[in-house]
């Protein structure tokens, strides 16, 4: 044993050690297993978990300098821990978070009662830039527009965990989740015998299955839409279409035939697609419509969608409850629809378009984080105890300029979990990202895709930014001692499956 933990310090709360320099219950095996193995023999670890990212070809895409670069998915091997006990909480307040999301949603694209009621202000929902009127009248499959998000979790300082952000247009990253999974897995095998880690592998067959959820049709065809080879998420659009048996096209590779049908081009002729999961934003899915000068869509998609001879998921529209200042008001959805309380909270969030709480903003430059409405990946963010004086006064420009497009929050001092670095184990802040699927029913993934800020003291997780990933493990502790043999069972077959299909497209 070398006793590292009593070296380890964080900033506040830590997810794998706890203020007393134990590990927490739920990380006991993984911290007693780390402290075994030797700076030689940890560092082994690493490399192996980078080979196996060469060899399994996982990248990102980042768009530095006008160019496009592939590198290679940043990766540590500590897992972040989370309590099955804890998780069933998180899981419930999850999918009581989606269902209030998608009945807004669908509230806002018919009857408009929450607006007509005063629950939600009226010029807020003119000026939503994601607010699509062509959508109006529509109604999908099950009354579902977001079949996929992915909600942003945060824990503060103190423990208590918030949802950040939700984020219902196109949200990716699911398929870093799993590769994660597939990575420890051949890292650190052993822990898998002493852990009893909730299984992930599920996700693409509840994919599959939600996305099937959507069309009348018994034996639905599957397509998958992406923007194309350079798009920065390409590998997870290739990954989840082969995953799923969905296929794998662009705009180009498509077309409505004479009965409004959407088709596509296959090798031995015309396919019927019944279900698109399309990871190309609404301004860009079809040029009748939207963008003229497109050429990521599909003429005539909407039109197809409408009519209802096509599902599309995330469907057009989603994306008007995916704005930072609808986002405080997810609270009073939640009570509106569903008339309980929140289970999970919202970060507490001034918003700018109110006179009062844009003159705290400006006020408080230097002490909050600010967001636009509609930006995503940490771009166009001012946090405040990090900035310059000329950043703030940018900021304040901007805010001045179009208050309804920015939130102020507190900088919450996020959790921090282990992460290997060349002096040895340090704390670095995470976020979680779970992934929730809506179609006949609800689903949550057990854990998801934490991301970790790999300089020391940032708060950006983002990958584009400089962050990195970890595995994330959902222990029960009542079950101590290892995983069930039905369980070690699912999990070995899946990672068998995957390892032959990845063979097959090679």
């Amino acid at each position: 044993m070398h006793d590292r933990w009593k070296r380890y310090t964080s900033p506040g709360h830590d997810e794998l050690i706890a203020s007393d320099g134990k590990p927490r219950p739920a990380a006991a095996a993984v911290a007693t297993y780390l402290d075994r193995l030797d700076d030689t023999e940890l560092e082994a670890r690493r490399d192996a978990a980078n080979q196996i990212i060469s060899q399994m070809g996982i990248t990102f895409t980042v768009y530095m300098d006008g160019e496009n670069i592939d590198r290679e998915w940043p990766f540590d091997i500590v897992p972040r821990v989370i309590d099955g006990n804890e998780w069933r909480i998180v899981e419930a307040g999850l999918k009581q978070r989606l269902e209030a999301l998608n009945l807004f949603i669908d509230d806002l694209y018919n009857d408009q009662r929450i607006v007509k009621d005063g629950t939600l202000p009226k010029d807020l929902l003119d000026s939503s830039v994601n607010f699509r009127p062509e959508c109006v009248g529509v109604h999908p499959p099950h009354g579902v527009w977001a079949h996929i998000c992915g909600s942003d979790l945060v824990r503060d300082a103190d423990g208590t965990l918030y949802v950040l952000e939700d984020n219902l247009r196109v949200p990716s990253g699911v398929s870093y989740m799993l590769e994660n999974r597939e990575i420890m897995k051949r890292t650190l095998p052993e822990l898998f015998r002493e852990c009893r880690i909730q299984p992930v592998d599920d996700y693409t067959g509840n994919l599959a299955r939600t996305l099937a959820s959507l069309s009348p049709r018994a034996d639905p065809v599957l397509c998958v839409l992406t923007p194309g080879v350079y798009n920065s998420a390409y590998f997870e659009h290739a990954f989840l279409a082969q995953q799923i048996g969905a296929e794998l096209v662009e705009g180009r590779d498509l077309f409505i035939d004479d009965d409004g049908y959407v088709n596509a081009r296959m090798v031995h002729g015309p396919r019927r697609i019944d279900v698109i999961y399309r990871r190309v934003d609404d301004a860009f899915i079809d040029p009748d419509v939207f963008r003229e000068d497109s050429t990521l869509g599909v003429r005539g998609l909407m039109q197809a969608w409408t009519s209802g001879k096509v599902a599309i998921a995330n469907a057009p529209g989603a994306g008007v409850a995916d704005d930072k200042v609808i986002y405080s008001y997810v609270p009073d959805i939640i009570r509106y629809y569903l008339d309980s309380e929140p289970l999970i909270a919202n970060v507490p969030t001034w918003r700018c378009e109110r006179k009062d709480e844009r003159e705290h903003v400006l006020a408080n430059l230097e002490s909050l984080v600010v967001k636009p409405a509609n930006e995503s990946g940490g771009y166009g963010m001012l946090i405040g105890p990090h900035s310059t004086a000329a950043e703030r006064e940018d900021c304040a420009r901007r805010v001045k300029a179009d208050p309804r497009n920015y939130i102020g929050q507190p900088t919450l001092d996020i959790s921090t979990t282990p992460t290997l670095t060349d002096a040895g184990f340090a704390a670095r802040h995470v976020d979680l990202r779970p992934f929730v699927l809506q179609g006949e029913s609800i689903t949550v993934t057990t854990g998801g895709l934490t991301r970790v800020a790999l300089v020391e003291g940032s708060l950006i997780v983002n990958s584009s930014q400089g962050g990195g990933s970890k595995d994330t493990w959902i222990v029960d502790i009542n079950h101590e001692g290892g995983a069930s043999q039905s369980q070690s069972q699912s999990q070995g077959q899946s990672q068998g499956q995957r390892q032959s299909q990845r063979q097959g497209t090679r």
